[in-house]
């Protein structure tokens, strides 16, 4: 490879210099001079070109090479020099585009494999103080303490040990933005510390890693050959003896061996051999560029001929972990200080759902408190004191001795919204329930949409989830059938049977869709949070955890095969065209290889074309745009508490006095006039004219701002009614009249949100979508 680095920019040059020595010749007067130069120089390209033959036919791969060599042959032996020195140049022009262009398409992929982490910094405990040891990356183990030192590419996967680790994840994601991972979190290899030095927990070995899985993929991905480009040599192949033919015809009609040398000139397929190849590994470029590992342009082409979609569901469609959605508390203690105290006990907890509830608790800014006394009891909860308070969280039968009428009314919310619930017991009493969900991906919806208008006709839901749970998220997507309940086997057999009517793609990222995967025409995996099994299963690696980034793949195939049938196609026709021109006489050698240098470079130039968006362009915001929606996101994650808040007062109005439901309103007036319209005018200002700008079209926030404007009506007739009241106590149909206004606000209100997370939010180019508030 270093060789041939090495040769074909020499061979460029030396054709060059032989061209331009015999051009200068001419000009001094020279032309015995000359022609000796532009001999040797046909000469030169002779050389390599009998080599590329012979190494394609010890390949069994004959090609249209050996049209060159004849041209270069017969511009010997007819005496058209000037002719030949053009050939030779052209063919080294070629082959130098050839490789500018593959290495430019492959640096992407390459820059993967340069930045394999080699070493790891080990702590080793002795006699004394831990001394920190240097080991090859190959002998780390899973519970080694590692030191991450500034500046370093992190060796394997690990647990943030303690602290905050600043994380530079571009090399995985294609991004630039720095993540801040917490104590807890999981980190991949092959991300780069760009903060404080931290130390990390081993939970792989090396060649188990993250980054190992993808520098395989990307191995196998440069090391295999689409079935275009296979067919390209198959139609270069059936090219021969069509120019053979017309080459022989020319002479035998004319009598004239020079017009069958113009007919070989024109006829050397460069733009069949060149353009083919180059689109498809710049489409492979590209999607690496994006986050998107694909497993060869073979790989590329099926995801481009994919008609029915199968998608898992948990990880998938979802974001693969629970979520605290809302905290109801119907007793006297007030759901901020439910959670907190819920929080500070579940800090200690191993629990799935406890890492949840700490998360909310944190991002609500609440002030935790270490728990003392704790005791957790497997299957039913945690049980400690937090600043004196008994605080109990799990059952509601466990948590305390007597349950409230609320919790069958707050069971049943749970269940019609496919939630999990959890209760907090404060001093021996039922205070609140948290309520836990694996929210939709906010980019899932809009993704399947662009899935269909990219041509895919049918999408099957394949989970093993429970029927209810995945008919309700099956509903919400837009999906054709849903398939609950499958075991690994039974998802194989789903994939079987889809395949035996149309190309099939399958969506999955956990270990149990790795056979799945493997079974259908074309496997994804979302390799960023999902497992290894199911990246190396898979055809296509997203490495980054955004569902949207499928639509990208499809298209960039789409595009890549497009642009390399279009280049073969012209390329081809313009070739056509000129032997007929050359075969009548009418178009001498020289002129023809110039002509031909021309139609190559024109055709090699159309394939990089893959390289750049064209109408397959998805509207990104980058930059302080993006930053812009990751703070409106914040905002909606702080107010989320309140607006289900709404609902919550509006449920408590029935059962409250007048005078206390009075209060209740006019406590959610003051969130609703002082927290959510300056929320909602601040996006109305900042935000849509920003989104307008990406979006296009006319008037594309339109429909949003008329829902803020809604909102604000909502919003003011409540405070016109509680400006009515005054003082007085309430009359039953105002309470009747609040509890309208407050459901009715709380619907538009969600709807609004989720509107806005999934058509606003989803178009920061992250290396993940802004994390839904849902």
């Amino acid at each position: 490879m270093r060789v041939r680095h090495f040769a074909e920019p020499g061979l460029l040059a030396g054709t060059l210099a032989g061209l331009a020595a015999g051009l200068v010749a001419v000009a001094l007067g020279e032309d015995g001079a000359a022609e000796v130069a532009w001999a040797l120089t046909t000469a030169a390209g002779l050389v390599p070109a009998v080599y590329w033959v012979l190494d394609s036919l010890r390949r069994g791969e004959p090609g249209v090479d050996i049209i060159a060599v004849l041209a270069l042959v017969g511009a010997l032996l007819v005496g058209e020099f000037l002719a030949g020195a053009v050939i030779a140049v052209m063919l080294a022009t070629g082959r130098a585009l050839e490789a500018r262009a593959s290495a430019r398409a492959c640096r992407e992929l390459t820059a993967l494999l340069s930045r394999a982490p080699q070493v790891a910094h080990r702590y080793e405990r002795g006699a004394g103080a831990p001394r920190l040891t240097s080991p090859d990356v190959d002998d780390v183990r899973p519970g080694d303490l590692l030191l991450v030192k500034p500046g370093e590419v992190v060796p394997v996967d690990g647990l943030v040990e303690r602290g905050v680790a600043v994380l530079d994840e571009s090399a995985l994601t294609g991004e630039p933005w720095p993540v801040e991972r917490p104590a807890g979190d999981r980190v991949s290899s092959g991300v780069v510390n760009a903060g404080s030095p931290f130390d990390l927990r081993a939970t792989t070995r090396a060649a188990d890693s993250a980054y190992a899985g993808i520098v395989r993929l990307v191995r196998q991905a440069q090391a295999s050959s689409a079935p275009f480009v296979r067919l390209a040599n198959r139609y270069a192949a059936l090219f021969l003896p069509v120019t053979l033919v017309m080459a022989g015809l020319a002479w035998a009609v004319s009598g004239d061996p020079v017009r069958a040398v113009a007919v070989l000139v024109v006829a050397t397929p460069c733009p069949l051999l060149l353009a083919a190849p180059v689109a498809i590994v710049s489409g492979l470029s590209r999607a690496a560029r994006r986050g998107i590992v694909v497993k060869g342009g073979g790989a590329l082409e099926e995801l481009a001929a994919g008609r029915t979609l199968l998608l898992d569901k948990t990880g998938t469609l979802t974001r693969g972990h629970p979520t605290l959605w809302t905290v109801l508390a119907p007793g006297e203690v007030a759901e901020s200080e439910v959670l907190r105290l819920a929080a500070s006990l579940d800090q200690v907890s191993p629990h799935t759902l406890a890492s949840a509830v700490v998360r909310a608790a944190r991002e609500r800014s609440l002030d935790l408190q270490l728990p003392d006394d704790v005791v957790e009891e497997h299957g039913r909860g945690v049980r400690g004191r937090v600043a004196g308070r008994a605080v109990a969280v799990g059952r509601a039968e466990w948590a305390a001795p007597e349950t409230p009428g609320w919790v069958r009314r707050v069971r049943r919310q749970a269940a019609l919204d496919d939630a999990l619930t959890v209760f907090v017991a404060v001093d021996g009493r039922l205070a609140g329930a948290l309520l836990f969900h694996d929210p939709v991906r906010p980019d899932a919806a809009q993704t399947l949409r662009r899935l269909r208008d990219a041509g895919l006709t049918r999408m099957v839901l394949v989970t093993g989830d429970r029927t209810d749970v995945a008919e309700s998220v099956g509903a919400a997507m837009g999906i054709d059938t849903v398939l609950a309940e499958r075991t690994p086997a039974e998802k194989v057999e789903a994939v079987r049977r889809e395949s035996r009517l149309a190309k099939t793609i399958m969506v999955g990222d956990g270990l149990n869709d790795a056979p799945a995967l493997a079974a259908a025409s074309i496997g994804v995996a979302l390799g960023a949070r999902g497992s290894t099994a199911s990246s190396e299963a898979a055809d296509v690696v997203l490495t980054v955890d955004r569902l949207d980034r499928l639509a990208e793949a499809i298209a960039i195939a789409h595009r890549a095969r497009r642009i390399a049938l279009q280049s073969v196609l012209v390329g081809m026709g313009l070739s056509l065209s000129c032997m007929a021109v050359a075969a009548a006489g009418w178009l001498p050698p020289t002129a023809g290889a110039l002509l031909q240098e021309l139609i190559d470079v024109a055709v090699i130039l159309n394939a990089l074309r893959v390289l750049v968006p064209g109408r397959d362009r998805i509207p990104r915001l980058a930059g302080a745009d993006a930053e812009l929606t990751v703070r409106f996101l914040e905002e909606h994650t702080h107010l989320r508490a309140d607006v289900e808040g709404v609902r919550d007062t509006a449920d408590r109005l029935g059962d409250a006095s007048p005078g206390n439901a009075l209060e209740l309103v006019r406590d959610v007036a003051r969130f609703l006039t002082d927290e959510l319209l300056p929320h909602e005018a601040a996006e109305e200002h900042e935000l849509y004219p920003v989104v307008a700008r990406a979006l296009g079209g006319d008037d594309p926030t339109g429909t949003m701002s008329r829902a803020h404007a809604e909102i604000g009506h909502v919003v003011r007739r409540i405070g016109r009614l509680l400006d009515d009241i005054g003082t007085d106590v309430p009359e039953k149909d105002d309470i009747a009249e609040f509890r309208r206004l407050l459901y009715g606000l709380h619907a538009v209100l969600r709807l609004h949100f989720a509107q806005e997370e999934e058509g606003y939010f989803t178009l920061a180019d992250l290396p993940e979508p802004p994390r839904s508030a849902r």
